[in-house]
């Protein structure tokens, strides 16, 4: 947060002695608010260049064995340009790195929900999906795995046919590992 502080500084220092340069260069023929001006709209292009591509930078830095489930789009009344394209503010994403399965459970994967928002740390959230009943378990400390490999004292959620991250677990479950 505190490099785009220094880059959004840096990108009106810029604008505003180019402006400034021009302002000088045309001897009295433009307004000196020219200056402050080009510099505010310079910092307000640059942080909606940075909210609008945070998403995508995250995506390139993520593993080639993460699958984005699901995006946040969002619109606010003090952005008006979200009206237009929504904002991407959050995304879960599936680190099918952690994706493990038991040989006698084969229809339930453990894997990492991250989650990620625009101003927030990443938070892995360890989880079991059900792919043969649809459903899923967050793995809390009051989960136990017995002998046979099912869950004791998790508290399921039925998820409908087309959820994403069942969707996505389930279909990268071939990756799985043992």
């Amino acid at each position: 947060m505190i490099w785009e502080l220094v880059g959004t500084l840096t990108v009106a220092a810029a604008i505003a002695g180019m402006a400034h340069m021009i302002v000088r260069a045309a001897r009295g023929r433009l307004p000196g608010w020219l200056v402050p001006a080009s510099a505010g709209v310079g910092m307000l292009l640059f942080v909606i260049y940075l909210e609008y591509s945070w998403a995508g930078r995250v995506i390139d830095q993520l593993p080639p064995e993460a699958t984005v489930a699901s995006r946040n789009a969002t619109t606010a009344w003090f952005r008006p340009w979200t009206f237009v394209v929504p904002l991407t503010n959050r995304m879960t994403v599936i680190d099918h790195r952690f994706d493990r399965t038991n040989p006698e459970q084969p229809g339930l994967v453990i894997t990492s929900l991250v989650l990620m928002g625009r101003w927030d740390p990443a938070r892995p959230i360890p989880v079991v999906f059900d792919c043969t009943s649809g459903r899923r378990a967050d793995l809390r400390d009051s989960v136990r795995f017995a002998e046979d490999g099912t869950l004791e004292g998790a508290t399921w959620w039925t998820l409908p046919p087309d959820d994403a991250l069942l969707r996505a677990v389930c279909e990268g479950r071939s990756t799985a590992q043992g």
